[in-house]
């Protein structure tokens, strides 16, 4: 599994409930992030790198952890890899379903709500339900540098979230695996009559499909899980720890 930082730890925490057997390895790209911010080529090339590396490690299946990567690189990889090659995707089907107002709204990072993909997921099932995007510059930044429940975060995410409340969003999805970390302070800002809705357990059973129709499964028992980082160990493993829950090895990977 992969994602630009420890984001993916939200899908990676699903995975580990529902396959516990799995040898879980996790990559956490944080010397490159946020991948919003970089352009779609360099997207490519982080994603093809890292998933290489994965491959040629004995990676019997791929997750790509992270909204911004999946929207950008994920058809490509798919080109290059015949593994099963597990991706992300805003949980909008799900919220047109479900939604009373008839208004969905949607926080993701920039790069996933401008690509081809996420377009492709309107055409699928935006004429249910109107769909309001709502793009979040800094909030990866601030979850990466473990800044959850400060002042300045909550400011700053009270602005993304009030014009979609305005518009009526009854289902408010969480369109990027770094924001289920903020899901507490999500919920209280858009109180209880508001769905929030993460993507994590939908992989997890999507790998577990994609495993088992390839006769993948691992044998009964518990995995390992190993985490490495392109970034700062000192920075990157408090923050990961405290996600985490657990105590981990963080290793440093020089890719």
């Amino acid at each position: 599994m992969f994602d630009s930082g420890v984001g993916g730890l939200s899908v990676l925490r699903a995975i580990r409930e529902l396959l516990p057997a799995e040898n879980l390895l996790y990559i956490a790209d944080s010397a490159h992030a946020p991948y919003g911010d970089l352009t779609p080529e360099r997207i490519r090339e982080r994603s093809e790198h890292i998933t290489r590396h994965l491959v040629e490690h004995g990676a019997k299946a791929v997750v790509v952890a992270c909204n911004t990567a999946t929207a950008i690189a994920v058809e490509h990889l798919r080109t290059l890899y015949s593994l099963p090659i597990v991706a992300i995707e805003p949980a909008v089907k799900p919220a047109v379903h479900r939604t009373a107002t008839g208004t969905v709204g949607v926080l993701a990072t920039s790069a996933t709500l401008a690509s081809p993909r996420y377009a492709a997921l309107l055409a699928r099932y935006g004429d249910r339900a109107r769909v309001v995007a709502q793009a979040c510059p800094g909030l990866v930044e601030r979850i990466e540098q473990g800044d959850w429940d400060s002042t300045d975060t909550r400011r700053l995410l009270q602005g993304y979230i009030t014009p979609l409340l305005s518009a009526g969003a009854d289902q408010l999805v969480l369109g990027c695996t770094h924001y289920p970390f903020l899901r507490g302070l999500i919920e209280e800002i858009v109180g209880p009559a508001v769905e929030v809705l993460e993507t994590g357990p939908a992989v997890a059973a999507e790998l577990r499909r994609r495993l088992a129709a390839g006769a993948l499964l691992a044998a009964p028992g518990r995995g390992e899980v190993r985490f490495l980082t392109s970034g700062a160990p000192e920075r990157v493993a408090p923050v990961l720890v405290r996600l985490w829950r657990e105590p981990v090895q963080l290793e440093v990977w020089s890719g």
